[in-house]
């Protein structure tokens, strides 16, 4: 897999949209300015963070998935992430709908869970390729602690800036709690010439848990620009992570914090030609987290819930059944129909979320 120096650079005549740099070091120093600038980013279109410190542990991801797809077919499905909402183990391409007509995804995965790899060499879900096993000490936990410590702090932040007590975030996402939050390592085939735009709206999506913190080496994510129905590339900086805040952080803030929409396609020109590599870091909330609006814990939560229609952040599910219900419902084997797909969607399909 091609190091970030040895691709080419993302076109300069491709219209980009910059997403707001935080610097996590500042962050770490509770400077105002910059949590001025985290909670813009936060109820608008995410942000790139600098400064993460998760380089190197990145780069050994990266090396580890390599080796994990190169694995013969029949050894990576004996790991396969199954049917039944599980999201852990391997993911074939072809193996999810993409929309409501059944059309196959064509990017295969690695997921870890955070459990599994903290509880390492003891198991919580699943058993992984020897692959995984092998940089499950030496790669894997690393990762998932600095992604982890990164996130928490992001949680804490924000929990303060939505007035909530100190820790009630975090508690919605303990490190003891079994959850959903995983390390997943991607490889989409080169796709020289793109696709088209019909085809690339279908992959628009939220994300399901509370924060993804991204790590790409090639073009190929778009984002809607607020206030428009436009789809502009974000541009990759080595060493800047992307973060995204997901669809459970938009039903705990009662709608303040946006789970912004996305979507995936093939890089542009040149970048096209190559195997586009991504590595991602979901924090989720633990399994029995109930997802509502926290406002009976903050008093800012509870202005913005009493300006909404009743009850429209009350899911009365849990995170594990949110989770669960659209993992499983993209699964192609389970589709009977269009209604499969809209059962796997969340916040996207509730446009006054944003």
């Amino acid at each position: 897999m091609a190091a970030f120096a040895n691709l080419p650079p993302f076109p300069d005549d491709i219209p980009t949209h910059p997403l707001l740099v935080v610097d996590y070091d500042l962050l770490l120093k509770k400077d105002q300015p910059e949590i001025d600038k985290l909670w813009k980013a936060a109820t608008e279109l995410g942000f790139c963070l600098k400064n993460h410190g998760v380089d190197e542990e990145v780069n050994q991801m990266f090396e580890m998935g390599a080796e994990t797809m190169s694995l013969p077919l029949d050894e990576k499905m004996k790991y396969e992430q199954g049917d039944e909402g599980m999201s852990f183990g391997y993911k074939a391409a072809g193996a999810n709908a993409t929309d409501e007509k059944g059309t196959l995804d064509t990017v295969e995965f690695i997921n870890v869970a955070k459990d599994d790899a903290l509880a390492w060499p003891g198991k919580v879900h699943r058993d992984y390729p020897p692959t995984v096993n092998a940089r499950m000490e030496s790669t894997v936990r690393p990762f998932v602690e600095k992604s982890l410590a990164v996130n928490y702090t992001l949680l804490a932040v924000l929990g303060e800036r939505l007035g909530l007590p100190a820790g009630a975030l975090e508690r919605q996402h303990t490190r003891e709690e079994p959850s959903g939050s995983e390390a997943r390592c991607i490889k989409n085939p080169p796709r020289p010439g793109g696709i088209s735009e019909e085809r690339a709206a279908i992959g628009a999506h939220t994300d399901f848990g509370s924060l993804s913190f991204l790590h790409n080496r090639l073009g190929g994510l778009q984002v809607m620009v607020p206030g428009t129905n436009e789809w502009q590339y974000v541009r990759p900086i080595p060493g800047h992570a992307i973060c995204n805040l997901g669809d459970a952080m938009t039903i705990f803030s009662g709608g303040l914090l946006r789970s912004n929409l996305h979507r995936v396609v093939p890089p542009p020109k040149e970048q096209g030609y190559y195997e586009r590599w991504s590595l991602v870091f979901f924090t989720r909330p633990g399994h029995s987290a109930i997802l509502r609006p926290l406002s009976d814990e903050s008093p800012i939560i509870a202005e913005a819930v009493a300006k909404l229609p009743s009850g429209k952040y009350d899911t009365g599910t849990t995170s594990k059944e949110w989770f669960a219900r659209r993992i499983k419902n993209q699964r192609i084997k389970n589709r009977t129909g269009p209604e499969t797909w809209r059962a796997s969607r969340g916040t996207e399909h509730q446009p006054s979320a944003y």
